[in-house]
C-alpha cells in the first residue's frame, strides 16, 4: 500500500484505536497511554504512513517548527548542543530550522526576515553578542524566544546558562590550589556575557588569593586568536606555568601549541583548564581538564521555557543558572590532596573541595 493512499483513519482500524488517538500520537502528546503509541508508530511504519503536517498546522494555527539561531558549528559544543536541542524538541513534536547569524546589521536584519517569513513557532537565540539588535527584534516580532548558553543584560528576555562566574572561579582556585603563580586567563570576547562571568570569576579567584594574573586576554573565542596569544605569552622572559582558557575550542589550539609547537610538557611545565567540556574535551588527545556545562539541564530548561511562552502560560522571562561541574583529567597538575578516589569522583560529577576536604 502506497504511503499517499494511507490515512489516519487506516492506521487507526489497523492498530485498533480511535482515528483522534492516531493524531495524538503524532502531535507527540503526553496523553496516549506508551504502550499504545508505540503500537500505533509500529503500525503506521508498516503501512507507510506519513503523517500530513501541513492539515496539522493549519487546524492549529501552529507551525511545529523552531528557529536555532547559530553563529558557526566550529565548536564541538555547540554541535552536540544542537543535536541534544533539536532531539528535545523533536519529542515535544516539533521540527527544528537552523540560522546561521553574524553580528552585521544587515546579518541581523536578514535572519529576522527570514524567521518571521518562515513562521516558526517559537526561537532559540543560541549564539550572540550583549550589543546584538536580534533579541530586541524578534521581541518585537512577538515570536517566542528563548537565549540558550548566551545572556544579555535584559530582563524582558527568558535566558538559560551554566553558572560562568561559578565556573570561572573554580576551574582558577583549583589551578592556585595546585600551587600555580603565573596563572593566565585566555578569554571569550567582552561582547559576550558568558566570556565576560567566566573572566569574573578568574579575577576574584585571583583577588582573594591575593595574586594578579599573568595575562587576561579578550580572544574573541576563536581558536586562531588564543594560539597566536598562547605564542606571544610564551615568548617573554616570564611565562605563564598555567592557563585558564575560556572555551574548550580554543583550548585544544593553546595545548596544540604549548606541546607541537613550543615542545613543552602538559601539565608538568604548564599546566591547562578549558570551559565547556565538549566530546573532544575526553580524547586521549587532549585530555582536557575543563569546566562542564551541564547541556543536558541547560536543554531541558530551554525547552520548558520556549514552550511554555508557545503555549501562552503568561510566564515572565526567568534567567536560569545551572551549576557545573570540573572535570578533572590530565592536562592540570593536581592539588595536594586529590587522591584517586576524589578524581573519579570529580569525572563523575562530584565535586570535592579543592583544598582537599570532603564535601
Amino acid at each position: 500500500m502506497g504511503s499517499a493512499r494511507v490515512t489516519a483513519s487506516d492506521v487507526a482500524k489497523a492498530a485498533g484505536v480511535s482515528q483522534p488517538t492516531v493524531s495524538r500520537v503524532f502531535s507527540r502528546s503526553t496523553s496516549v497511554d506508551p504502550e499504545k503509541a508505540e503500537r500505533v508508530r509500529k503500525v503506521a511504519r508498516e503501512l507507510g504512513y506519513i503523517p500530513n503536517l501541513v492539515a496539522r498546522s493549519l487546524n492549529s494555527g501552529n507551525s511545529f517548527r523552531i528557529g536555532i539561531v547559530l553563529a558557526y558549528l566550529k565548536n564541538g559544543f555547540f554541535s552536540e548542543a544542537l543535536h541534544r536541542l533539536s532531539k528535545a524538541l523533536n519529542a515535544k513534536g516539533y521540527s527544528v530550522t537552523v540560522y546561521f547569524a553574524g553580528n552585521s546589521a544587515d546579518e541581523v536584519n536578514a535572519i529576522v526576515d527570514d524567521l518571521l517569513a518562515d513562521r516558526v513557532d517559537g526561537i532559540v537565540l543560541a549564539s550572540i553578542s550583549l550589543s546584538n539588535t536580534l533579541v530586541s527584534r524578534v521581541r518585537n516580532s512577538g515570536i517566542p524566544c528563548v537565549l540558550f548558553n548566551r545572556g544579555q543584560s535584559d530582563p524582558k528576555t527568558s535566558m538559560v546558562t551554566a553558572s560562568n562566574f561559578d565556573g570561572g572561579k573554580r576551574a582558577t582556585e583549583f589551578l592556585i590550589a595546585a600551587g600555580h603563580k603565573r596563572i593566565a586567563h585566555l578569554a571569550g570576547w567582552r561582547e559576550a556575557l558568558n566570556g565576560v562571568e567566566r573572566m569574573q570569576g578568574f579575577l576574584a579567584a585571583m583577588q582573594a588569593a591575593g595574586m594578579e594574573p599573568a595575562a587576561c586576554t579578550d580572544c574573541h573565542f576563536r581558536r586562531t586568536v588564543a594560539m597566536q596569544e598562547t605564542r606571544r605569552l610564551f615568548a617573554q622572559p616570564q611565562v605563564p606555568d598555567a592557563v585558564f582558557v575560556a572555551n574548550d575550542h580554543m583550548a585544544f589550539g593553546v595545548l596544540e601549541v604549548l606541546r607541537e609547537e613550543l615542545g613543552l610538557r602538559v601539565p608538568q611545565d604548564v599546566s591547562v583548564i578549558g570551559y565547556d567540556d565538549a566530546p573532544m574535551a575526553a580524547w586521549k588527545t587532549f585530555d582536557l581538564t575543563t569546566v562542564r556545562q551541564p547541556l543536558n539541564r541547560m536543554i531541558e530548561a530551554t525547552v520548558a521555557l520556549l514552550l511554555g511562552e508557545i503555549q501562552g502560560e503568561n510566564r515572565k522571562p526567568e534567567k536560569v543558572e545551572i551549576p557545573g561541574q570540573l572535570v578533572v583529567r590530565g592536562s592540570a597538575r593536581i592539588p595536594v590532596g586529590w587522591h584517586d578516589a576524589e578524581k573519579e569522583a570529580v569525572a563523575g560529577c562530584q565535586r570535592p573541595d579543592p583544598t582537599g576536604a570532603r564535601k
